[in-house]
C-alpha cells in the first residue's frame, strides 16, 4: 500500500500543475472566480508541497517560452544544453528571478496572470520546503516496507520539476508530430499515462490555449474530461467559441 502513497503524490501534483498552473495561470484557457482560485492555490501547495512553484512566475516563465520556444531566449530549450540537469537549474535561475524580481518580464507575458504574493511569501520560504521535505522523510521512515523505496523519496522532494523536465527535454528531442512549427516540440503518446495530457506538447504549441491537449482521437487528455466535469459544476467556465478564438489571436501575436 505505500506505493500508492507515491501514486497519489504524483498525480495529484501532476494536476495542480496541468491543470491550476499551466491551462488556467499560464493560458487562460478557462474561467474561475476569486473564490477558486484561491481554494485551487492552497490546494495546489499541499498536493504539491516542498515542489510548489508560484502560478504567478511559473506562468511568466511559461509564456516566455511559448514566445521564444528554442531560441536563446527560451528558458529551457533542449538545444542549448548538454543534459536535462543543465537545463533545468537554468529554469529555476530564471523562475527565481522573475519571482523575486530580479527580472522584469516584458508587458506582454503579465497580462491577466493570478497572483496572491502574501500567500507566495510563505511557500516558497527554506522553512515550508524543509517541514514539506521532513514530512516525506518521515512519511518513508514509519510506511516504506524497504529501503529500496527511499529511491523514489528524491522524486517526491522535486516532483513538479521531475514533471517539467519530462517534458521540457524529452518532449523536444523524441516523439512525434502532428503539426510542423518552428520549435522542436514534439507528442510522447506512450508516457503521457503518466502525465494527463502534458505529453502531447506538439499539440499544445500548436492550440497553446486549448482546454484538452489531445488532438486525434486516441490522445487522451484525462485533465480535460476533469475540467469539463468542473465545468458541468460550476467551478470553472468554459469559453465560448469566439472568446476561444480571440485567444489565440492575442496568443499567436505574443509569439511573432
Amino acid at each position: 500500500m505505500f506505493i500508492l502513497f507515491f501514486i497519489v503524490h504524483w498525480y495529484l501534483a501532476l494536476f495542480f500543475q496541468t491543470f491550476f498552473h499551466h491551462r488556467y495561470a499560464s493560458h487562460r484557457a478557462f474561467k474561475m472566480n476569486k473564490f477558486w482560485e484561491r481554494t485551487f492555490y492552497v490546494l495546489a501547495y499541499i498536493c504539491q508541497g516542498s515542489s510548489y512553484m508560484s502560478p504567478r512566475a511559473y506562468a511568466i516563465m511559461h509564456r516566455m517560452h511559448h514566445a521564444y520556444t528554442d531560441t536563446d531566449k527560451d528558458p529551457h530549450s533542449p538545444l542549448f544544453f548538454k543534459n536535462v540537469f543543465s537545463m533545468m537549474r537554468h529554469t529555476r535561475k530564471i523562475y527565481q528571478s522573475i519571482f523575486f524580481k530580479t527580472l522584469e518580464p516584458e508587458k506582454r507575458f503579465v497580462k491577466d496572470i493570478p497572483d496572491w504574493p502574501w500567500f507566495d511569501r510563505w511557500t516558497v520560504t527554506k522553512t515550508s520546503k524543509v517541514l514539506w521535505s521532513l514530512a516525506y522523510i518521515a512519511i518513508y521512515v514509519i510506511f516504506a516496507p524497504s529501503y529500496w523505496y527511499y529511491l523514489l523519496l528524491p522524486i517526491e522532494v522535486v516532483m513538479v520539476p521531475f514533471h517539467g523536465a519530462i517534458v521540457n527535454w524529452f518532449a523536444h528531442k523524441y516523439g512525434y508530430r502532428n503539426f510542423e512549427m518552428k520549435n522542436t516540440s514534439t507528442n510522447l503518446l506512450p508516457v503521457d499515462v503518466l502525465l494527463m495530457g502534458e505529453a502531447y506538447h506538439n499539440d499544445h504549441h500548436k492550440h497553446a490555449s486549448a482546454i484538452n491537449f489531445g488532438v486525434r482521437w486516441y490522445e487522451l487528455d484525462f485533465t480535460y474530461y476533469i475540467i469539463l466535469g468542473l465545468g458541468k459544476l460550476g467551478i470553472v467556465k468554459l469559453h465560448s467559441k469566439n472568446e476561444v478564438e480571440e485567444i489565440e489571436k492575442s496568443a499567436a501575436l505574443n509569439e511573432a
